[in-house]
Order: C-alpha cells, then structure tokens, then sequence
C-alpha cells in the first residue's frame, strides 16, 4: 500500500515534521511492506515557514529586525530552491511583528508596526527571489502594513512632508503616498503570494480593527480610532494608487497587512492551505497514493474550515483517496471521518507528556485496520 502521511503541527508537543515521522514509525511496525511519504503542512500561520522549509529541504536564515514597539528581535526567514534554478523565499509575519512577541500588558496596536515583517522580506529580496510567500497570521499590528512598506523604501508622508510615524494611530496624519522607491527596490520579476485563512474587510464592524483589535490590546475607544486610520488610509490609497481594496475579502488580516500586501506590493491573497498544498504538490502526492493520514493537535469546528485538515481532506476526495485523521485531542467526530485521538486513547497527561510515542501507538493501530480502510 502507498500511504501519504500529511499532518499538520500538534501545537505545543511537535511540529509537524515530528508528528510525520512518528506517523510513519508507527504505520510500518503493523505493515513494514508499505511505501509511506511523508509532507509537513500547515495553514499559513504559526508553523509554516519551518513545514515548508524542512518539507522541501530549503534553509532558513536567522537576521534581526524591528519587533512590533520597534526592539530588535531575531527572527528568520526561509529559502526553499525550486526547480530549474532559483529559490521561492517564505516570510512569516509573526516571529517580527507577531503577538507573541509581546507580554500582555505591552500589547498596543496604536503603536505596533509592521516594519520588521518588511525588513524581513527586504532581506529575502537580496537573495532574488522567484516568489516570495508572506504567512500572516499571529500579528500584533493595526497599520494596514505601512510599516512593512516604510521598511521597503515606501514613503508615507504628513502635511508636512515628513514620515509618518509607526502604528495604527498615526495613519491619521497621512496626507500622501510614493511608493516609486519602493518599486525601484522590489522591482517587478518578484511574485508575492499571502497565505492567509482570514477574509475580513479592511474596514466595519467585521473589519480588522472591530475583530482582531481587542486582544491586541485595543480599547473600545481604541477600536473606533483605529477604524478611522484604516478608512483614511484606504482612501489615500485610492486617490494616490488608484486601487479600491478596502472591502476586499482578507483585506483585514493581520491588522490590514492583508491590504498592504495587495496595494503596496501587488500581492494575491490566497487560502494558507491551498498556498502549502501547492507548493508541496500534495495533489501529484495523493495522485500516486492509497490513502492519506493527515491530523493536528486539537481537531475543531475550525478545521473543517479551511484549515490543513479540511484541506488534505478535500483534495484527497478530489483524488478519490480515503483518509483518516489522527489528533491530539477531538473536540468534533464528523460523521464518516476515520478518526483516532490521543486524547482518547492514552488520557490527557500522557498525550501532552509523551505525544510522539503515544502518536506512533496510535498510527500503528490505525495500519491493522489498513485493509477497511481501503477497502
């Protein structure tokens, strides 16, 4: 049997490689005779980078950028060679300009910035890049990516001729965009793509501020002001750039990074999943498969929507391949799904404490119901 093993991270016990891996340990204790490849995936946000670069023997680069108030932080970025020649360069917005990076009570997107997911790609460009893939998802900021773009040359002006300055607030004082240094730097052989699960408007009552401002640490006040600078920033963009983007699905992700990317850098939005899928070929992989096992940490209502678990999914009943999901604790049991947890089989304590052993019990359990699964 030619089994694919595609599962996402079990967030907080392993990565998705590990978690491949111990799948496949525990399949060929049951069926040694079996062929089984395995792919890391991921969704676009915390975990992509290292999926796509350890899943397709690319190499990361560890460089220090602007944090979100504006410290210095490490914080990589991934090459992966593509065939033929050259690379696609993969940017995850929050190990800069994420929310992870900051304690609660720091937490401010009337100041944030995303200039170190800008410094970021800035030094991925040097490396010429076919493509550079930008995750957005974790992000502490609210300043529609102008920090981004400031970090690539992008200038953002006041009344006065001057810079504005960094964070969500002081979109208010932008009065004119050029982003003709900016395009001399970028130039346009680069293709930027956004993984992204969200598809929030710019702007409103579902847009990034209303939604995502709170727990960045937006007050109600805050949410109302930080709106006002998105719709300002949106209407300069229009009346300088000539793009109309603010009600454009996923233009509200990562506090607007989303728009930035799209007005500032021409970059198409796509679903994290499909972007991973593509660029690790899982339908050429499930082409020559018998079966799939894909699975994460805590199998939700979210991961029947649009997350990895969905799409592995989807695309193996696109292939007409089963599937099964293996995960660390189910908090749904869909009805027909092949499911197998952690959680359920071993308790809580061992499933968190000893997750890859526990993980290969459970996948060596699922290789003696192969046949079933098969039919």
């Amino acid at each position: 049997m030619r089994v694919l093993v595609a599962p996402d991270k079990f967030r907080g016990t392993l990565t998705a490689v590990q978690a491949a891996h111990a799948i496949e340990t525990g399949w060929l204790r049951t069926r040694p005779e079996d062929s089984v490849e395995t792919v890391a995936m991921a969704d676009g946000g915390e975990g992509t980078l290292e999926a796509l670069v350890e899943g397709l023997g690319g190499s990361t680069q560890v460089v220090r950028v602007a944090g979100p108030l504006g410290e210095m932080v490490r914080a990589p970025f991934g090459l992966i060679p593509v065939d033929g020649s050259g690379q696609v360069a993969v940017v995850e917005m929050a190990r800069a300009s994420g929310l992870a990076l900051l304690s609660p009570d720091r937490r401010n997107p009337r100041k944030t910035t995303t200039r170190g997911t800008g410094e970021l790609i800035r030094l991925a460009l040097d490396h010429h890049p076919s493509k550079v893939i930008v995750c957005i998802g974790g992000s502490a900021t609210n300043d529609a990516g102008v920090g981004m773009a400031q970090a690539l040359h992008g200038r953002f002006l006041d009344e006065k001729g001057s810079h504005v300055g960094p964070g969500g607030a002081a979109l208010l004082d932008l009065d004119r965009i050029d982003l003709r240094p900016l395009m001399e730097l970028v130039g346009t052989r680069t293709e930027f793509v956004v993984a992204s699960d969200v598809d929030n408007p710019l702007c409103g009552p579902n847009g990034a501020s209303a939604v995502y401002g709170p727990q960045k640490g937006a007050s109600p006040d805050d949410v109302i002001l930080l709106d006002r600078a998105l719709a300002h920033l949106a209407a300069v963009v229009n009346r300088d750039l000539g793009i109309a983007l603010k009600d454009e699905p996923g233009a509200g992700a990562a506090g607007g990074l989303g728009f930035g990317l799209m007005a500032f850098l021409g970059a198409r939005l796509r679903p994290g999943v499909e972007v991973v899928m593509d660029a690790v070929g899982l339908r050429e992989r499930l082409a020559r498969s018998d079966l799939v096992i894909t699975g994460e940490g805590t199998l939700d209502s979210q991961s029947m929507s649009g997350k990895t678990v969905d799409g592995v999914l989807r695309a193996a009943g696109d292939a007409q391949v089963p599937g099964a999901v293996l995960c660390g604790a189910a908090e749904i049991a869909p009805e027909g799904l092949t499911l197998a947890s952690l959680v359920e089989r071993f308790g809580r304590e061992a499933a968190l404490q000893d997750a890859r052993r526990c993980l290969e019990t459970l996948a060596q359990e699922l290789a003696e119901r192969a046949e079933d699964l098969t039919g």
